[in-house]
């Protein structure tokens, strides 16, 4: 169904660190240029994964915490990473190749994969879609009320869809980089230095229905969570 598909496009904005969400993933390494930011995201990825796997474990009872790190090798693509669940259900997290490349320390590169693994955690995916759910039944349900015919219903239902996603997109942000300072910090890395990525970020300010709360905010939430451990 259509308006399914808009869901899953909300979704998909959740935990993007940038505005393109990765699609088609696997895990080729070939193509990074720099032979030490390889062996960096590997190691990097051989520390913090345990790690969240533990937290995972230790905060949500149930779920799927065998993480899969993967690499999307497309060229000419703008740095992200993000989670996502297999068809199985397993929790994944994609890297492309320019996000790797971008990190200037390995620092930033444990933060982000903390970050994303934060939301996995916490069952942002599934809030979020649950929320679009929700704002896609009421406004359809009020433009049927109203008499709309099928097109206007199905409009309708897939701006709410999108407003329901949007809902508590910024809280669940700053919920991931509190809980992803906690997993950098335990797997030895400095989330604080680690969080300067967001420095290099376009700041979205406090956009009404924004994705992503202010980059000050989210500093602001890591320095306040890195002072509590």
């Amino acid at each position: 169904m259509r308006i399914w598909a808009m869901i899953m496009v909300a979704g998909l904005a959740l935990a993007g660190c940038t505005v393109a969400p990765v699609s088609g993933v696997n895990g080729s390494l070939e193509n990074v240029p720099s032979r030490a930011a390889a062996q960096q995201f590997v190691a990097v990825v051989e520390t913090v994964e345990p790690v969240a796997e533990r937290e995972c474990r230790r905060r949500a009872f149930g779920s799927n915490c065998d993480f899969l790190i993967v690499v999307d090798d497309r060229p000419n693509q703008p740095p992200n990473a993000h989670q996502f669940l297999s068809d199985s259900g397993q929790p994944v997290i994609a890297f492309n190749l320019a996000l790797i490349r971008s990190v200037r320390n390995a620092d930033e590169l444990a933060f982000v994969m903390g970050h994303e693994a934060a939301h996995h955690i916490a069952g942002h995916l599934e809030k979020q879609t649950q929320s679009a759910l929700q704002g896609a039944a009421i406004m359809g349900g009020l433009v049927s009320m109203q008499g709309g015919n099928a097109k206007e219903v199905e409009e309708a239902q897939e701006l709410g869809a999108i407003l329901g996603a949007r809902r508590y997109s910024k809280d669940f942000e700053l919920e991931a980089d509190a809980l992803g300072t906690i997993i950098t910090l335990k797997a030895g890395y400095d989330a604080v230095r680690g969080a300067e990525f967001f420095s290099r970020l376009p700041d979205p300010g406090n956009q009404f229905l924004g994705t992503h709360p202010p980059n000050a905010d989210r500093l602001a939430t890591v320095r306040k969570a890195a002072a509590a451990m």
